[in-house]
């Protein structure tokens, strides 16, 4: 079944890919906002939830109770800064082995994963830490 064209949705996506920093629905919407005025956050996040079920964006889910969206579907990891909150791409030499090893005990099929590296950014490294 052909998915009937949305100018909203395609917005959304032409927005995400101009975007690196992984923004939240509200991210979205807000910045979606300033073209499309009468845009309402439900939309934003039906036209996201489409679009990752689609696999033309990816959902994170990365720990902090709101999901991010990634308009990059080629295979690469990401870093959470647990002082700022930020994602970030993290570039790095191919993992993959991971997957085998997690195959060797397991009565199953995996079919793919995800990993999420948590520190400090660069940013946040020269700020002092409260304690």
């Amino acid at each position: 079944m052909a998915l009937k064209y949305s100018r909203q949705r395609e917005v959304i996506k032409t927005f995400l890919c101009t975007r690196k920093d992984h923004p939240t629905a509200d991210t979205v919407y807000m910045n979606v906002r300033q073209q499309y005025p009468n845009i309402s956050l439900g939309t934003v996040y039906r036209n996201l939830t489409l679009l990752s079920e689609m696999g033309e964006i990816t959902r994170l889910r990365v720990g902090d109770g709101v999901d991010h969206f990634d308009a990059d579907n080629s295979p690469h990891n990401h870093f959470v800064c647990s002082s700022c909150g930020s994602v970030i791409d993290l570039k790095m030499e191919n993992i993959d082995h991971i997957k085998e090893a997690a195959e060797k005990n397991f009565n199953g099929r995996i079919d793919g994963y995800s990993a999420y590296f948590y520190g400090l950014c660069g940013n946040c490294c020269g700020k002092p830490q409260s304690s």
